[in-house]
């Protein structure tokens, strides 16, 4: 039966918003082990003439700064591959790799130096890939090699300063970071370079001994660009036809490796917009261009042409930049949430009996929160896919397949889905790393095993929040004798707050694991654990220790208003953790649109049906946080009603009535503009429209405010530490040293616990 792929596409749409209403939503995605042992998932698969040993394919993320400025990788990303295939993936992918820099002048910076890794030019850049290659077969994993026609309107317009050349695209587009500069069309002869480089690319690629193709043909690249009437509104000439590119790029590269060599496809079903957007789609300039989008249908036309010319498997998703939480799903979304798109493709391809070249079924394989092991094999043996991708849960724990083959799952390190360390650091000019693994993108440099002390120490750790367990934990393996203190009931110190909502399921997962990880260390007798104990210089001191390291977290920032501190006034800590505080209040009124206000807003409108205003003094909210996370709970906001009031602040506070003043001026920036990313600090843009002062003095009603306008480090205990001499050493980490986020906490963490 034909499915209606609209109703789909609306259908998962709506899922991947609502599912937190559901008061069972979050028990799917919980590491139970029931479907264990996982033997869809540890079965082989062949595609074209290569056989995987497993159902489990490593995503591609970005190899940004893994590179030399040459574009030959360097030892740093050939340890990182290689530490995933020793965990036991049996497909790896690269991140994207361009095969011109000639064409698309966002792929280099200045002196054509790449911050992407290489494969075309000099034979001076292919030793490194030999060696990813190598490192790779000798674990029994193979690796594809994921090449990208350009980034085109989604690379930065910094070129244009830097190069004094325009950003390319389909036609005339808005570049994405900055939409008020055009990106110019790639002229058909710049079409035919692109087409002969790819082919060059991969038969690099295959001479090199990588396994095989992944072209990125999704999210908004170039090549979608090129293969998406939303952007490709070209009137004439050879690539007006939609679907030309992609498969002339498919028969060159199948011209130049032959018929054996596996090629496989990224592709989104749809990319959403107008299911996104709906009434924007008319009324925002920059959305306006891109209505003709390619629809479902569409998609799986294409798909057969794909596979027609040559390509052996796809794997398959939603979304571009413009809804960027859809390619990057953040931890507002539900596990598995593209499930119902990987079978429809898979079905759509058995319903019409269409196979590959090689007289084989095209393996679909399924993206999108799949890090719960039970949640991927369900998948598999419910036919909903043929392969699952894993990207950041093998960021966070490389481990993965093998700890989920031998019944270790709760061994397994979870992602957190903040994408801080991968996504936005390297938006940040960084390169990719992990929020609870310290050593993702330092495998070069920090060993599996920090090594036993020479010495053994006692070692005092105050507070067990991400920073404390970390540095506990890895002192204990060195062989010190730790004790760790927690002035709560409970480990976690923020975690525990932070994982009250049901959005933040995988931070709940973490933070159980970490309570296991402490309690087989209480077991070996490396740790000891004191909880409801808050130690003062005297029981630190008396305790003889040699090292004491304070992580004793931080406080809510003092709110300079007039009647901060009445009744009915909390902080959004409290809140969380005792929500009965705010069990009577309908109104809510949150200060401070920070990522903590925005979750607190998403927490009462969502799960506890209130009426919620969340009031800021900066132009835009969640600044800093990571454009997928800041946009999809922005997004849900909105759906949910909450009121945001940006470039406000709070006057006086006097339950049921807090005084307000509101810039009102028609320059103030829409606080639910998603398809429009917040730039870093760094990059300046001339085109930003100054915002004028029209202030106006407002009331609103609240039956309970929640104060979320940051914090402040409390060292207070590790001040008259170092006054008072309770140790030779004494160490300030975590909330305690700066306020930061679980990535600084956990890498401090780490490095300390390694050096103690």
């Amino acid at each position: 039966m034909p499915v209606d792929n609209a109703a789909l596409i609306r259908n998962v749409l709506a899922h991947i918003d609502d599912w937190p209403r559901g008061r069972d939503a979050v028990k799917t995605s919980r590491p139970t082990g029931d479907l264990f042992p996982y033997t869809t998932l540890f079965s082989p698969i062949r595609v074209n003439r290569l056989s995987i040993k497993n159902r489990i394919v490593m995503g591609p993320m970005g190899n940004l700064g893994m590179a030399e400025e040459t574009g030959r990788p360097s030892q740093k990303m050939i340890a990182y591959f290689a530490e995933r295939a020793r965990g036991g993936a049996g497909l790896l992918t690269s991140g994207l790799i361009p095969v011109d820099h000639r064409v698309d002048p966002t792929v280099t910076e200045r002196e054509t130096r790449s911050y992407l890794p290489r494969i075309n030019g000099p034979r001076s850049l292919f030793s490194g890939w030999r060696d990813i290659a190598a490192a790779v077969h000798a674990y029994g994993a193979h690796f594809f090699i994921q090449l990208t026609a350009g980034l085109g309107r989604v690379g930065s317009p910094e070129c244009l300063l830097s190069k004094h050349a325009l950003p390319v695209s389909a036609s005339w587009n808005p570049n994405y970071y900055i939409p008020q500069i055009p990106c110019r069309p790639v002229t058909d002869r710049q079409c035919r370079l692109l087409l002969h480089a790819a082919g060059q690319a991969a038969a690099n690629a295959k001479s090199l001994g990588i396994d095989g193709v992944y072209l990125h043909g999704h999210e908004g690249y170039l090549l979608e660009q090129m293969t998406n009437p939303a952007y490709n509104r070209r009137r004439w000439g050879r690539f007006a036809d939609w679907q030309a590119f992609g498969v002339e790029l498919v028969k060159e590269i199948r011209a130049r490796v032959g018929a054996d060599y596996p090629l496989m496809y990224r592709i989104d079903l749809s990319l959403a917009l107008a299911e996104t957007y709906g009434e924007r789609m008319d009324s925002v300039k920059t959305l306006r261009k891109f209505k003709r989008e390619r629809t479902a249908a569409m998609t799986l036309q294409y798909i057969e042409r794909l596979v027609q010319a040559g390509v052996d498997m796809f794997d398959v998703d939603l979304g571009g930049y413009d809804n960027w939480w859809l390619p990057h799903p953040p931890l507002s979304a539900p596990s598995g949430c593209f499930l119902p798109i990987a079978q429809a493709v898979k079905e759509h391809l058995a319903e019409r009996r269409i196979v590959s070249n090689a007289g084989l079924p095209i393996p679909v394989v399924a993206v999108g929160k799949l890090g719960c092991p039970d949640v991927a094999e369900r998948a598999l043996r419910d036919g909903l896919c043929d392969m699952v991708m894993l990207s950041r849960p093998l960021l966070a724990d490389p481990q993965w397949p093998d700890k989920a083959r031998t019944g270790r799952q709760i061994d397994i390190t979870p992602c957190i889905g903040d994408q801080e360390g991968c996504l936005n650091e390297i938006v940040e000019g960084g390169h990719i790393q992990c929020a609870v693994n310290p050593r993702t993108g330092f495998e070069d440099t920090l060993p599996e095993d920090p090594g036993r002390a020479r010495v053994p120490r006692r070692v005092a750790v105050v507070g067990a929040g991400p920073a404390g367990i970390q540095c506990a934990l890895t002192a204990a393996r060195r062989g010190h004798s730790v004790t760790l203190f927690e002035k709560r009931e409970r480990i976690g110190g923020m975690l525990v707050a932070g994982s009250r909502p049901r959005i933040k399921f995988e931070v709940l997962n973490y933070l159980e694991h970490l309570e296991h990880r402490v309690k087989m260390a209480e077991q070996e007798g490396s740790l000891h654990l004191l909880v409801r104990t808050e130690p003062d210089i005297e029981t630190l001191r008396q305790g003889r220790f040699d090292e004491v390291v304070l992580c004793t977290g931080a406080r809510q920032s003092t709110l300079p208003v007039e009647g901060a501190a009445s009744p009915g006034v909390v902080s959004a800590t409290d809140f969380l953790e005792n929500p009965a505080l705010g069990a009577a209040a309908e109104r809510v009124l949150i200060i401070g649109g920070g990522a903590t206000g925005c979750e607190c807003a998403h927490y009462c409108a969502v799960e506890l049906g209130r009426q919620v205003t969340v009031v800021e003094m900066l132009p835009a909210f969640m600044k800093g946080v990571c454009t997928a996370n800041r946009g999809h709970l922005l997004h849900v906001l909105e759906k949910a009603k909450v009121r945001l009031l940006n470039c406000t602040k709070v006057i006086r506070i006097g339950l049921p009535e807090v005084v307000i003043e509101r810039n009102v001026s028609p320059t103030v920036p829409d606080p639910w503009c998603t398809w429009t990313p917040l730039l870093p600090e760094n990059v300046p843009n001339p085109m930003r429209r100054k915002i004028r002062e029209q202030r106006e003095e407002q009331r609103l009603e609240a039956d309970i405010v929640v104060v979320a306008t940051g914090l402040a480090p409390d060292s207070s205990l590790a001040e008259a530490c170092a006054q008072g001499g309770v140790a030779p050493g004494i160490h300030r980490i975590g909330n305690a040293f700066q306020v930061g986020r679980i990535l600084e906490a956990v890498k401090a963490g780490y490095s300390l616990g390694s050096i103690l």
